[in-house]
């Protein structure tokens, strides 16, 4: 396993989530919502809204985990807020930085990862919406531009101010 390294502008990127005021809140049907449909689209059995923090990937919004968080050091979505716009991977069992990771080795059993970063439109990532599946596949264009378009919806939702139950 290789932990993601740590982003240049990390004191920044954590400073930017603090200020968003959604780590540790309550699950919120706004972002439920976005989860729930990208399960469904991608046909896949989990599906979460990680926030990347200091030492942990924590989840706004989980489906098919039974965990709130976990160690930054395992997390996918911390190599995925280095990237561009996706991070995929087709088999994790086939990825240096993933194939002895826990969370394929072992529970939940991740074999393809599908990470759509989310960054603020001020610029810090400080997060992903992540398609997980217990077997290897692919994404085509179409479908990563659909997680791109669900991606937007996340974001909108978590830099308005107002809160929506």
């Amino acid at each position: 396993m290789i932990p993601a390294p740590i982003p240049p502008d990390e004191e920044a990127r954590l400073q930017a989530l603090r200020e968003l005021l959604i780590l540790d809140t309550p699950p919120e049907e706004r972002f439920d919502r976005i989860t729930r449909f990208a399960m469904s689209e991608f046909e896949v059995p989990i599906a979460t809204i990680s926030l990347v923090d200091r030492d942990r990937q924590w989840f706004k919004s989980n489906f098919g985990l039974d965990a709130c968080e976990t160690s930054r050091d395992v997390s996918f979505c911390g190599h995925t807020i280095l990237e561009r716009r996706f991070l995929v991977v087709p088999d994790a069992l086939k990825d240096e930085r993933f194939r002895d990771n826990p969370l394929v080795s072992g529970p939940p059993w991740i074999r393809f990862y599908a990470g759509a970063i989310l960054r603020l439109p001020y610029g810090p990532a400080v997060g992903a919406l992540c398609l997980m599946d217990r077997r290897p596949r692919e994404i085509d264009p179409i479908g990563l531009s659909i997680l791109g378009s669900l991606r937007d919806l996340v974001v909108e939702e978590m830099v308005r101010k107002e809160l929506v139950a």
